[in-house]
């Protein structure tokens, strides 16, 4: 039977387009490096748009001379002719391009860690698997939180990013590009957001069992809500309000978690980990892995390996019911 070549039709369905909405519609949100909310990240959004345009010039030319090359008849053509198309059109073209796309790039990264005129430093340090940020007031005093940056709008900030453990790399998608943390050494990041709202941050370098778990809320504000959020977060913890936060507060110290926990104004001195002075204030809890609210601070303080695996917060499910009632009212009463 004679080979019929008959041209091969790839419908198109409505499956299909919702899967290309549905990935348009993943470049955008709070952790979208395509959605720039800084100076930083618009202009690596714009370097990526320009690749994108630069590979697609270039996957048309060659897509073009390939079908050009199938159709046309032999004779259609010289062999020079056919030579300078490949040379020109497979070599020359592609070359220029991302030559040109090189140099731009370059262009760029000076812009991306230039230092003047900063207007906020910040402290971070990546552990497994929380954030340890660091602020300086006016008067130098060190004010430390932990899983959450909030930032001036308009002004530009540097982040001293460090390590004790392993390499982490701080990633804020929709401000800037990344930079990787890594023990003993202290890298810079100079970031500029642009707009007002609340962002996602997260590691971005694999890091141990619950990497997956170690992100940050990131807020940026008007630089007058911004010094009053400071100054509020250097003040001492609150005092416990009412029994069942007293209760807690004793629980809390008599259970052994001030040897770890600082909560400034309290026998709780502990460096091991985060700051708890104010921590009921803050927006997710377990580095972005819980919301801040009761139920949480319980669930986290009786199943924390169950929740975060290979944590070095220790379980404490074995305390009575009461005990883990009343710590999580104290710890959401920090505010």
């Amino acid at each position: 039977m004679p080979f019929i070549d008959s041209p091969v039709r790839i419908p198109v369905s409505g499956a299909s387009l919702g899967l290309a909405l549905l990935t348009l519609a993943g470049c955008d949100g709070q952790q979208s490096a395509l959605a720039p909310a800084g100076t930083g990240a618009q202009s690596i959004a714009t370097l990526f748009w320009w690749m994108a345009g630069g590979a697609l010039a270039i996957w048309l030319v060659v897509m073009g001379i390939a079908l050009y090359a199938t159709q046309a008849r032999p004779e259609a053509h010289s062999l020079r002719g056919a030579r300078w198309l490949i040379i020109g059109g497979g070599i020359v073209f592609p070359v220029i391009v991302l030559t040109g796309l090189l140099i731009y790039g370059l262009m760029l990264m000076p812009q991306l860690s230039l230092s003047e005129k900063v207007a906020l430093r910040v402290e971070v340090s990546g552990e497994q698997w929380w954030w340890r940020v660091r602020y300086r007031t006016e008067a130098g005093e060190a004010v430390e939180l932990a899983n959450e940056i909030r930032l001036p709008v308009g002004e530009r900030v540097a982040f001293s990013l460090t390590s004790p453990d392993v390499i982490h790399s701080f990633w804020i998608p929709s401000l800037g590009g990344k930079v990787d943390m890594i023990p003993g050494r202290t890298n810079q990041l100079i970031l500029e957001p642009t707009q007002t709202g609340t962002f996602r941050g997260a590691c971005a370098e694999y890091c141990g069992t619950a990497h997956a778990l170690m992100n940050f809320a990131v807020v940026v504000m008007p630089r007058e809500a911004f010094d009053q959020w400071l100054a509020e977060q250097a003040e001492p913890a609150q005092q416990p309000a009412g029994e069942l936060q007293q209760a807690g507060q004793q629980a809390f110290l008599a259970n052994g978690c001030g040897a770890c926990h600082q909560v400034r104004g309290t026998e709780a001195d502990g460096a091991v980990g985060p700051d708890l002075t104010h921590v009921g204030s803050r927006l997710t809890l377990a580095a972005g892995t819980l919301p801040a609210d009761v139920e949480a601070f319980k669930r986290w303080i009786g199943h924390s390996s169950a929740i975060k695996p290979d944590v070095k917060m220790p379980a404490f499910g074995m305390l009575p019911e009461a005990q883990l009632t009343a710590m999580a009212h104290y710890l959401k009463g920090l505010e």
